[in-house]
């Protein structure tokens, strides 16, 4: 007879943001749990804009805790903290933490004499993956450590300029407003160039001679970029507005590197409806989301307009500009024209990929809390967290099979909508809640649904009928979508059915099913 081996055996799956059993209590007073230090870097980590300030945490706090954990890993736990960099530059796509976290794992690192583990000229090179960020690596580095820069950060520098250093890369970041020009950072890592690319070599002494002697330096005949850039800045200012009207203008234009940024300073004018249009065809697609409004306030003809619609809606263009869903938020609501909204919904459900169709009844709860509104994303954005919680919990209501959405802080209210609804309209019933009372909203909208997913930042206000996780059953899952990286949670998390995910897209969401498939959820970079 089994004893074991049966139908009622099914596994418990586990994930990897893990409570310690220890007490902690919220920013709100709640009673909250500690999470083991992987836990709380991963959150910390994915959520997390260098010098950012929140509603509970000071920008130096916040660094000063995101510094402190991953100097005490890089010793402890090399090799998944190396990983967890990686991933965070690459997939992840968090820049600035992923250069911070790589200085702070290398000096942690030397200083302890520790040599287990993936090397450090590695985990350098791993984050560096645009021209621009080696000079912002060394700043780094160099403002905190001074300018003794060790071995492996000048050779994991080095390897990435061989990689990263091209005609366009210098003449859309190598400036004067940088700190370390090409040529500073080539001086001091001694990169040579790749024996794989023999242009290289003319480049890397041109980058020299624009840093020392900018007057005289000539571009290498081998780099046409080059050339053809040296050409048009050789224009007359009088002549330069013919170029963006005449016939191959806006090839000329792209041939040449000559980036929107640049263009307006080229002309010496205004950035009108011919400059724009000229330069639209070399424009990426996150650029040409960002600049929707100018198109607009430029009258860009329709015939252009349709064009951007069709790029920034592609949905290999979507996947390949890697933009937060919020990013589409910002736009739709700054731009004038109604002829980018479908275009920009489109674009939405794209960097929306990975929410899963789930089956039976999903409870989805939204904070939409003080706390998660007075915190901005970043300084270069106006939305906040409340924002990028109502993407998450409306398209994940949207796809699945039958859900109810709920918005909660002090008090609590359903968010009607209806299948295949645009996410867009959907935001617009959203309100501001006031207070975080996470565990009445789940007590009064729980109706036995066969799971339960909370997006929130789980500084929740005390209850005495516990922790919001505890008002579900036990045999029901309960998933916490982190989106601030607080130290203490709303709840347990790790095994028994409750699990914490976090982040700024949509990538944690495929974690779902393989839970609910009973399969154990790895963190990203190993699953």
């Amino acid at each position: 007879m089994a004893r074991f081996n049966t139908r009622a055996a099914k596994p418990q799956p586990t994930s990897r943001v893990t409570s310690t059993g220890r007490v902690l209590r919220t920013y709100e007073g709640g009673r909250g749990r500690e999470r083991d230090a992987r836990s709380e870097l991963f959150l910390l980590a994915i959520s997390n804009f260098v010098s950012q300030q929140t509603f509970y945490e000071t920008g130096a706090d916040r660094d000063d805790r995101f510094a402190r954990l991953v100097r005490e890993l890089a010793v402890t736990d090399a090799e998944w903290t190396a990983g967890l960099l990686g991933w965070l530059r690459g997939e992840g796509n968090l820049r600035t933490a992923s250069i911070v976290g790589a200085a702070e794992y290398v000096k942690a690192r030397l200083d302890a004499g520790a040599t287990d583990g993936p090397s450090n000229r590695q985990v350098i090179a791993s984050v560096l993956q645009r021209p621009d960020e080696p000079g912002e690596l060394l700043a780094y580095w160099t403002a905190l450590y001074g300018r003794n820069v060790p071995k492996p950060v000048k050779r994991g520098i080095a390897d990435a300029v061989r990689r990263l250093y091209h005609g366009k890369s210098l003449l859309k970041y190598d400036t004067a407003s940088k700190g370390y020009r090409f040529g500073d950072i080539l001086n001091l890592v001694h990169a040579s160039p790749d024996p794989d690319k023999p242009w290289q070599g003319e480049l890397f002494r041109y980058a020299l001679d624009r840093r020392h002697n900018p007057d005289t330096a000539v571009p290498p005949e081998s780099s046409r970029v080059l050339v053809a850039h040296r050409e048009l800045m050789a224009l007359p200012v009088e002549q330069r507005r013919a170029v963006v009207t005449s016939e191959g203008g806006a090839e000329r234009l792209a041939a040449a590197g000559m980036t929107w940024e640049a263009l307006a300073g080229w002309l010496q004018g205004p950035m009108d409806k011919d400059a724009w249009e000229a330069v639209i065809p070399s424009m990426g697609a996150m650029a040409l989301v960002r600049n929707l409004r100018n198109f607009d306030e430029a009258g860009v003809s329709d015939e252009v307009a349709a064009q951007v619609a069709a790029r920034i809606s592609d949905p290999a263009e979507v996947a390949r500009s890697r933009q937060f869903p919020f990013r589409y938020l910002a736009a739709y609501q700054h731009a004038p024209s109604l002829r980018w909204a479908y275009p920009l919904e489109q674009a939405l459900g794209h960097s929306l990929a990975h929410v899963p169709r789930l089956p039976g009844r999903t409870l989805v709860l939204v904070d939409r809390s003080g706390s998660m509104f007075w915190s901005r994303l970043s300084d270069r954005s106006e939305l906040n967290r409340a924002d990028a919680a109502a993407i998450f919990g409306t398209a994940l209501a949207l796809r699945a099979k039958k859900a109810d959405l709920v918005q909660f802080g002090s008090t609590s209210a359903e968010v009607r909508f209806r299948g295949g609804e645009s996410v867009l309209k959907v935001l617009d019933r959203f309100g501001d809640l006031g207070g975080t009372n996470t565990t009445e909203a789940v007590r009064k909208h729980y109706r036995k649904h066969d799971r339960v997913l909370i997006v929130t930042d789980e500084q929740y206000a005390p209850s005495h009928h516990g922790d919001p996780t505890e008002q579900v059953p036990a045999n029901v899952p309960v998933y916490t979508w982190n989106l601030a990286g607080y130290r203490a949670g709303h709840g347990p998390s790790g095994t028994g059915n409750r699990h914490t995910f976090g982040g700024l897209s949509d990538a944690a969401f495929r974690m779902v099913p393989l839970l609910e498939a009973a399969r154990d959820a790895d963190w990203p970079w190993t699953a």
